[in-house]
């Protein structure tokens, strides 16, 4: 049977910088504050620009080829992940094929929140190893910018989330390396505690004055429920996958968690007993990429050299849902 791996991944966040001073001035906080509680220090926004999470995958897939030598027309099929589509209905992989010209070939979209890459690179793994495909591209892009609350209500979360996408080409090898496992899981006990209800196709009018003047339609989250989850989960299925692969903490040379929060990743990393330069962090530059924050810390990751060929690197994410989950990757 094939294995799959990554053969190359780029990223594109937008020009425009968001600093937490930016913020002060639109809502009660500091930077002092925001730092304290997140690690952020700055995220990229898209501003006025109209860009959409489309828009952004094209850039990021674009470096990534101009960085393969590689022709487009090679690509066969594409996942892509986010849960700020640029349409209520399509969803937005279709787009990005238009805008980057890819010939009718198929597109997924995966809608699972800040997991979104985990879980697109597991079902893109799936269709390598059962050579329906060869060369798949695994897309994470997100525009959180524009539907964030920047109120004091909303502060909460609006101080969390930037835009950006990344991209990677995974692709079918007979060598000993690539994606050993990956593990999925969610629980809708707690949808409530980190969610965006409206628009909503359940009622008759999808949304109305009285929604937006409640705020309904911007994310809203329960900062403690999602704390205490997060670093249970994930810890739990970070084992959970080197269990699976007979494999020890010892045995990691890199974990990429999702980019939630930097004292998440404290913790998860102290419960771990790891090494702290074995979890790798970039939130201080580009906050909660959402869907695309795996993606961009793991390019930021090879860039720097911290991930060599033979490494065994684990992907880790946890979001809205809840939702979680770990790949494991022999590099």
């Amino acid at each position: 049977m094939k294995n799959s791996f990554i053969k190359d991944i780029a990223f594109y966040v937008p020009e425009k910088i968001l600093t937490n001073d930016d913020l002060s001035t639109m809502m009660d906080t500091s930077d002092e504050w925001i730092k304290t509680r997140t690690g952020i220090h700055k995220r990229h926004s898209t501003g006025d620009s109209n860009m959409g999470p489309a828009d952004l995958a094209v850039l990021a897939s674009s470096k990534l080829l101009k960085k393969l030598n590689m022709d487009k027309s090679e690509i066969d099929f594409v996942v892509f992940a986010t849960s700020t589509p640029d349409y209520y209905v399509p969803g937005s992989g279709a787009l990005f094929q238009e805008k980057m010209g890819l010939e009718n070939i198929g597109v997924l979209d995966i809608r699972q929140g800040c997991s979104g890459f985990t879980y697109g690179l597991s079902v893109a793994d799936k269709f390598i190893k059962t050579e329906t495909y060869k060369n798949i591209l695994v897309i994470g892009s997100e525009v959180q910018t524009t539907q964030l609350d920047y109120d004091n209500d909303g502060r909460g979360t609006a101080v969390l989330f930037g835009d950006g996408a990344a991209a990677c080409l995974l692709t079918s090898t007979n060598d000993d390396r690539g994606i050993l496992s990956a593990h999925l899981h969610s629980d809708g006990r707690y949808i409530d505690d980190l969610s965006s209800s409206h628009p909503s196709s359940k009622y008759k009018d999808i949304i109305t004055k009285e929604n937006i003047k409640d705020r309904k339609h911007h994310i809203h989250m329960n900062g403690r429920e999602v704390f205490k989850h997060a670093v249970r989960r994930f810890k739990e299925v970070i084992l959970e996958g080197l269990d699976y692969n007979n494999l020890s903490v010892d045995d990691v040379d890199m974990v990429i968690p999702h980019q939630a929060n930097y004292r998440i990743s404290q913790t998860v990393q102290k419960q771990l007993d790891i090494d702290q330069d074995k979890v790798f962090s970039n939130i201080h530059n580009y906050g909660n990429t959402t869907a695309a924050s795996i993606g961009i810390a793991l390019s930021e990751a090879l860039e720097q050299n911290k991930i060599n060929k033979g490494d065994i690197v684990v992907l880790a994410s946890f979001g809205a849902g809840f939702q979680w989950g770990s790949v494991v990757i022999k590099w």
